[in-house]
């Protein structure tokens, strides 16, 4: 009993020592189910060691979630596959897997307004933090604003080079507000300097045809596109808004109109 005691006080300082703490709450609990079961030296330790990465991975992917600015936490699995019938479930369970970011593609997600777009974005975002990547979502106009900031003070390659150690960026609501020409010759230069080398979401309630209005230059909106869905898929959610669901209204004045993005 002595030895059992003096072995327990050891695994507790080794946890400490090592800044494991899950170590030393799950030795002691597995230990019993070890005798119980007869397992091996190896597979104790590998239970033991298991309990502490998967907290430590949980705490990581937390942290994470917090620092990428999402405006509120929506999870794919919230998300209501039967307002939108014609999006394939394949297509975003593969989206999920986070093969597009080891492979430095894209996502677009074009629809009218309250398709869930932002849903989706911030969905996949948040999956991107569970498979250990940093993540970052703001606006377009938000990232406009930032890389302005960056420009006047004479750092925008210094800011681009930090923004591409996130292997995901989310770009929100592109189309909404029209870019001045300074303001989009920026956020082609943030496009560019990601392509290839690190992924990114965007959500537009506009088609690509009519992203020259937003940017107001074709040619510049034309290189972007290019180098956007060079390598990327491509969504487009279709439909009335699902914030109007319970509503009188059938759809916002804007879809009645264009009621796709295709």
């Amino acid at each position: 009993m002595l030895e059992a005691k003096e072995t327990i006080n050891q695994i507790e300082y080794y946890s400490r020592a090592m800044k494991a703490p899950r170590i030393r709450e799950a030795a002691p609990r597995l230990a019993g189910q070890a005798r119980d079961n007869n397992w091996t030296h190896e597979e104790y330790l590998a239970a033991v060691l298991s309990r502490e990465v998967a907290a430590r991975e949980a705490s990581g992917a937390e942290t994470r979630a917090r620092a990428a600015g999402f405006p509120a936490r929506k999870s794919l699995e919230d998300f209501s596959f039967d307002h939108q019938p014609g999006l394939k479930r394949d297509t975003i369970a593969h989206l999920a897997t986070g093969a597009f970011l080891t492979e430095a593609s894209n996502i677009v997600l074009l629809g009218p307004p309250g398709t869930g777009k932002t849903h989706l974005a911030t969905g996949l975002g948040l999956r991107a933090t569970q498979l250990g990547h940093r993540v970052l979502f703001a606006t377009a106009t938000d990232w406009v604003a930032r890389l302005q900031t960056a420009h006047q003070n004479g750092r925008l390659p210094q800011e681009l080079v930090r923004l591409r150690r996130y292997r995901l960026i989310i770009v929100d609501e592109v189309g909404y507000i029209p870019f001045e020409q300074d303001a989009a010759n920026l956020f082609f230069q943030l496009v560019s300097s990601r392509y290839e080398h690190a992924s990114l979401i965007l959500t537009s309630n506009l088609p690509f045809a009519r992203w020259g209005d937003v940017f107001g230059d074709q040619v510049v909106a034309s290189a972007m596109i290019d180098r956007i869905v060079h390598h990327a898929e491509v969504v487009t959610l279709k439909g009335s808004s699902y914030r109007l669901k319970h509503t009188q209204a059938e759809s916002l004045p804007s879809t009645r109109a264009e009621n796709t993005a295709e």
